[in-house]
């Protein structure tokens, strides 16, 4: 059976940077599990899953724009360090909850001075280019309530 919309697959994987920096993998893990066509992953990675099958291995490149976007230097702000309550001990490369107009997000901490902070909205991998190594161990039909929920059910999948 073929990826393609609509499709549930299960997949290990490996991600890497440009300098062969593991930034994440399911090894040891529950293989992850993710509805095709629903944006579930970057759009790199979907396209080039388009039309695999189980057993197939593939080593994907994906630039930025393709991944988690390019960094845009308007996410990042400078504040008092007074605004940052609750964190005594702050620290490049912590990352906070912070509100904004559309809701909570995360930031990460990027310079921290006596009397200021520099937060960085942008997503840790904004910028990066990316490189999986994904072998897909199972191509599927979404149940009628994966598809109409959405996401995947079970394991390696979203769990309510």
């Amino acid at each position: 059976m073929q990826i393609t919309s609509g499709k549930v697959v299960s997949m290990d994987y490996t991600l890497t940077d440009g300098n062969k920096q593991t930034l994440d993998s399911s090894e040891g893990k529950e293989p992850l599990a993710y509805l095709h066509g629903q944006g579930q992953i970057i759009p790199g990675l979907e396209k080039a899953l388009e039309g695999k099958k189980a057993g197939d291995s593939l080593q994907v490149s994906v630039p930025s724009a393709e991944g988690y976007g390019e960094k845009d230097d308007a996410k990042t702000i400078v504040i008092p360090r007074s605004q940052v309550q609750g964190v005594a001990d702050l620290k490049v490369g912590m990352q906070l909850q912070a509100g904004g107009e559309g809701g909570d997000q995360v930031v990460t901490v990027t310079k921290v001075e006596e009397d200021k902070v520099t937060l960085d909205a942008n997503h840790p991998l904004a910028g990066v280019d990316l490189n999986f190594d994904v072998t897909i161990r199972e191509v599927r039909d979404a149940t009628e309530e994966e598809t109409s929920h959405g996401h995947v059910h079970g394991p390696g999948g979203h769990h309510h």
